[in-house]
């Protein structure tokens, strides 16, 4: 690990890894003939989101890193609806849903203020490269 610790410092991408694994949980759950349908659907779409949170972390420019959270937002998305799908065919219950979904709101909230944060760095044409001062 680097001196900095990189995207894994992000709460967006903490928050995004925790909100996998909880899935991931729930997908165990599943019937064995959801395999290679929805348990594979959705446990792909839960790491999707911190894996493109990690991927823009890592790109030079800006424009990159928001294109990477923003497709991250779509697989967190994504990845609700196939919550949804597990309680409308009775794989999990509403309360479960309900629980998860207030780890889905803080992903969804992080990751739209890292964006808005990377669009304000664009926008004053701070170098990626640069930190942010400490005042």
């Amino acid at each position: 690990m680097g001196k900095t610790g990189g995207f894994r410092t992000l709460e967006a991408w903490i928050e995004a890894r925790l909100f996998r694994l909880q899935v991931e949980e729930v997908a165990k759950t599943f019937p064995s003939f959801e395999q290679f349908g929805l348990t594979k659907q959705i446990v792909n779409s839960a790491r999707s989101v911190h894996a493109n949170i990690a991927e823009g972390y890592g790109r030079f420019h800006y424009k990159e890193t928001t294109k990477h959270c923003r497709i991250a937002r779509g697989s967190l998305e994504e990845t609700l609806d196939h919550l949804i799908t597990a309680c409308d065919n009775q794989y999990v219950t509403q309360e479960k849903i309900n629980e998860m979904e207030l780890k889905y709101d803080r992903c969804h909230r992080l990751l739209n203020g890292y964006i808005s944060y990377i669009e304000r760095m664009d926008k004053n044409k701070v170098k990626k490269t640069d930190k942010p001062s400490d005042s």
